[in-house]
C-alpha cells in the first residue's frame, strides 16, 4: 500500500450506524474453526468500489468487543455497490458493502485491535485529516473569490474596490489564517506524539464550521455566477457540507472536547 501497488479502504460506518459506532455496530463477527464469519453492511466507504482490501470493523458476537479485519475484494461473501446521486465529494467513490457469511482467516484479523478504543486511534488521525481538508476547501474558495472580485466589474470598476466586498474578504482571510495555524499546530503535535482525541476533534469542529462560513461568503461575493459549475466556488460549497458531517458530526466531536475540558461525559 505504501508503494500504491494496492488500494485500501476503511469500513466503519453502517447504513443505520454513524455517530453511534462506539457502541452500536451491527456488522458482526463470529469465531469458528475455519476463521471468522462476518455478516452485515457498511455504507459510505470511500474507495470501496475499487479497493484491493478493506478494513472491516465488526462486533464480536461472543465478547461484544469491536475487532478489525482485512477483507480482500475477491473474498467470498464480500460485495460492494457504488453509491450514486451524491451532490458533494463527487471525486470520491463511496460504496455500500455487503458481507454475507464472509469468511476471514485468523491471520487477517488485526491482532492489536480488540476494542473500539483501538478503532478510535484511527479516528483521531482521520479527524485531523478532515480538519486539513476543510482548510484546503476554504483556501480554494477564498482564492477563487478573490480572483473573481479583482476582474468582475460593476459600476465601471472591479468589485474588489467596494467596501462591503472587502469586508467579506477580510472575514474569510481571518478565519482561514486561524484554521491554517490550528492545523499546522495539530500536525506538530502528531509528530511529537502528544496528539489526543480532543485536539483532533476541536480542529475538526472549528475548521469545518469556519469553512462553511468562508464558502458562503465566497459564493455571496460572486453573486449569481457563484452557483455556476464553471466557477469552482459552487463545488467548494457542496463539498463543505460533506466535510462538515463525516468523520464525526459537529455534535459528537463537540462532546469529545467537552468531556475533556470539563471532566464530565455528556454522551447518552
Amino acid at each position: 500500500m505504501q508503494k500504491f501497488e494496492k488500494i485500501g479502504a476503511f469500513g466503519l460506518t453502517e447504513p443505520e450506524v454513524g455517530s453511534g459506532a462506539a457502541g452500536g455496530l451491527t456488522v458482526t463477527c463470529k469465531k469458528t474453526e475455519e476463521g471468522w464469519i462476518l455478516n452485515g453492511q457498511k455504507k459510505w466507504i470511500g474507495n470501496a468500489t475499487f479497493a484491493d482490501l478493506v478494513i472491516i470493523w465488526a462486533r464480536d458476537l461472543d465478547s461484544g468487543e469491536v475487532k478489525g479485519f482485512i477483507v480482500e475484494k475477491d473474498n467470498p461473501g464480500y460485495s460492494v455497490e457504488k453509491i450514486k446521486g451524491k451532490m458533494a465529494l463527487r471525486i470520491v467513490q463511496n460504496g455500500l458493502i455487503t458481507l454475507k457469511d464472509c469468511l476471514v482467516a485468523e491471520e487477517n484479523r488485526l491482532q492489536n485491535a480488540n476494542s473500539f478504543k483501538d478503532t478510535g486511534k484511527v479516528l483521531r488521525m482521520t479527524r485531523a485529516g478532515v480538519a486539513w481538508m476543510a482548510t484546503g476547501c476554504a483556501r480554494g474558495a477564498y482564492e477563487s473569490a478573490l480572483a473573481y472580485t479583482r476582474t468582475r466589474e460593476q459600476f465601471g470598476k472591479p468589485i474588489a474596490s467596494f467596501q462591503m466586498i472587502q469586508g467579506h474578504l477580510v472575514e474569510m482571510l481571518s478565519n482561514l489564517t486561524a484554521m491554517q495555524t490550528m492545523v499546522f499546530r495539530l500536525s506538530e503535535m502528531q509528530d511529537e506524539g502528544i496528539l489526543k482525541d480532543e485536539h483532533a476533534s476541536l480542529a475538526k469542529v472549528f475548521c469545518t464550521l469556519r469553512t462553511r462560513d468562508i464558502v458562503s461568503r465566497a459564493r455571496e461575493v460572486m453573486g449569481g455566477n457563484g452557483i455556476l459549475l464553471e466557477y469552482d466556488v459552487a463545488r467548494f460549497v457542496a463539498d463543505a457540507e460533506a466535510i462538515y458531517s463525516y468523520e464525526g458530526t459537529k455534535e459528537i466531536n463537540s462532546l469529545i472536547v467537552g468531556r475533556s475540558i470539563t471532566g464530565f461525559s455528556a454522551f447518552i
